[in-house]
């Protein structure tokens, strides 16, 4: 047993016996039945983009089927409801695809009337003005899934001339700062863009040493080499469920040239996000 500087105690490292259990491990070939296995798991993990209505598969990225100078992405179940209640409630959308996708936290539903508690990816664009698209994933995208879904929206060679916003959610645990966590009051919104968004952000910028995670890191990473216009506003939340306040907490980015515009009325709005998290809550009681 060794103590680390940070005073946990941890075991010391040891090679005895592990060469032996390398050499069993490289003697262990590979059977035509693993390979089976490994195929028919990485077939059940691929993500597909659909034609929810026809269950057809896209035949290009959904970028290239449907080009766009916005395109507004809601990542978690209160990023979807903020769109919900003040974006799509406020005009016409159409649906223009949905990504399904398999992995060992959620399964898509291909159901059409769509309710909170389902895990869904779906995609819509604007009919009085199809250049603004508009995507709703509240589904779990594992590790390796996710280049796959990037290729599968954006392709392998993005427009550049698109303005990305993307919307999620993080536990307030995972916010890192040097002042006392009695003086942080969640939920607040921190903004991270790439080198070509120019726009002044809606809030404050996250600071180093806070890092984003799973498909935000990776849709903005994406942005980033292909130097795409692209800012991410992160609400760290208390509350991990569907949440009033911390839904409403999203509500400085409707000020936003992606947004502004798109939401007509705020009081409206504010209603269908009650009724939103009031359905929520009926359908995730267990009593009822």
């Amino acid at each position: 047993m060794a103590a680390t500087f940070f005073g946990e105690v941890v075991k010391a490292p040891c090679r005895a016996g592990t060469e032996d259990e390398e050499e069993d491990d490289e003697g262990r070939k590979e059977t035509p039945e693993d390979r089976e296995v490994r195929r028919q798991l990485a077939r059940k993990r691929e993500v597909r983009l659909l034609r929810r209505q026809t269950k057809t598969s896209l035949e290009v990225s959904l970028l290239e089927k449907y080009p766009c100078s916005k395109f507004i992405i809601a990542i978690g179940n209160n990023a979807v409801a903020f769109l919900s209640s003040f974006v799509t409630s406020s005009g016409v959308w159409e649906e223009v695809g949905c990504a399904k996708l398999w992995n060992e936290w959620c399964r898509t539903t291909d159901t059409a009337h769509l309710s909170p508690t389902e895990a869904f990816c779906v995609f819509y664009h604007l009919k009085s003005n199809p250049s603004v698209l508009l995507c709703q994933c509240s589904c779990y995208v594992a590790e390796d899934q996710q280049y796959q879904w990037l290729e599968k929206v954006f392709g392998s060679c993005p427009r550049k001339n698109l303005q990305i916003t993307v919307l999620t959610c993080r536990h307030v645990t995972d916010y890192k700062t040097s002042e006392s966590t009695s003086s942080l009051h969640p939920p607040f919104l921190k903004a991270l863009k790439t080198q070509n968004f120019k726009e002044p952000p809606c809030c404050s910028l996250l600071e180093q040493p806070n890092i984003v995670h799973d498909l935000p890191a990776a849709v903005l990473s994406y942005c980033q080499v292909w130097k795409i216009p692209a800012i991410l506003y992160l609400c760290y939340t208390d509350v991990m469920k569907l949440d009033l306040i911390t839904v409403e907490a999203f509500k400085p980015v409707l000020s936003s040239r992606s947004l502004k515009g798109l939401v007509k009325n705020i009081p409206q709005s504010t209603e269908v996000l009650k009724k939103l998290v009031t359905t929520n809550e009926i359908q995730s009681n267990i009593y009822t």
